[in-house]
């Protein structure tokens, strides 16, 4: 399908971008490795007056591990993430998840800020910042703010952002060295969207699981947290039994959609699935050794 007549700008710092947007009356939207917005565009599912394009914005691709956590500039490439080696170790749940974003051609081209931007349920990176209690920097015409990922997400590719907002950071907390964690998710074919998707981690303190966070992605209009699950494996030392009760947990807990893809209570039963090989990985305990 042919795409819709717009125009185009391409500003050189954050301050013109935000002027371009203001002006658009709702009717510019910004465009950053557009892997997501060209498909919106083809299908006539947005048709802006104006596309802002961000590529020129000095210094918004920019990975910074500092004492406060990770930094990520909004238009940081899920290549950048694969290729930077420091992420496997300092914040390897964010680098487990973005090996599952589509296909290479897709992480050559899109960026972090315009995954988190498009809203898309059943997308990696919104799921770990909400997992992760990630907090996002935007700016706009009336300043800037910082938003916690739990609040930004509203539904089914919309978020609270203003029309003349833009990203430009995302800020994952520090990693300890020791934390447990788990990334799973299963779709039709690789580099499919997930029917659904788990991102786990809890810390240990005296031989138990405490500070447990259990994201879930693709079952519902935005990612969530499970926090009765998450509140059934604090205080349990992680082993077999604990692994079932809180895949159970996960499945009742879970809110839930059909749709032709999945039924829900499909999607259902394999949230519980993916919570207990997630929780394995965790706990590095081999399946056939539980019962």
């Amino acid at each position: 399908m042919k795409l819709p007549a717009f125009s185009y700008a391409s500003p050189t710092s954050l301050e013109e971008a935000v002027a371009l947007l203001a002006t658009g009356d709702g009717e510019a939207m910004p465009i950053a490795g557009g892997q997501s917005l060209m498909p919106v565009l083809a299908f006539r599912l947005a048709s802006p007056s104006l596309l802002v394009d961000l590529r020129r914005i000095p210094d918004l691709d920019r990975i910074r591990i500092a004492e406060d956590g990770l930094h990520l500039g909004a238009l940081v490439r899920w290549r950048d993430i694969e290729d930077d080696s420091r992420l496997a170790s300092e914040f390897p749940l964010l680098a487990a998840a973005i090996e599952h974003v589509a296909h290479y051609q897709i992480r050559n081209r899109g960026t972090v800020g315009g995954s988190l931007a498009h809203a898309d349920p059943a997308a990696e990176m919104p799921g770990i910042a909400v997992a992760c209690d990630a907090r996002i920097s935007v700016v706009g015409s009336s300043g800037s703010r910082t938003i916690d990922a739990v609040d930004f997400f509203l539904g089914p590719l919309t978020t609270v952002l203003a029309p003349d907002e833009l990203i430009v950071d995302v800020h994952l907390p520090p990693w300890p060295s020791d934390r447990r964690w788990g990334f799973q998710e299963f779709s039709r074919r690789r580099g499919d969207f997930a029917m659904a998707g788990v991102a786990l981690f809890y810390d240990e303190q005296a031989g138990c699981a405490a500070n447990a966070h259990i994201g879930i992605i693709g079952t519902n209009d935005r990612p969530q947290r499970l926090s009765a699950a998450e509140a059934v494996l604090n205080g349990r030392v992680v082993d077999g039994e604990t692994i079932g009760l809180v895949a159970a947990s996960a499945s009742d807990d879970v809110e839930m959609h059909g749709d032709m893809h999945a039924s829900a209570a499909y999607r259902r039963a394999l949230v519980g699935t993916l919570v207990e090989r997630a929780l394995g990985h965790a706990a590095a305990i081999d399946p056939a050794e539980r019962e």
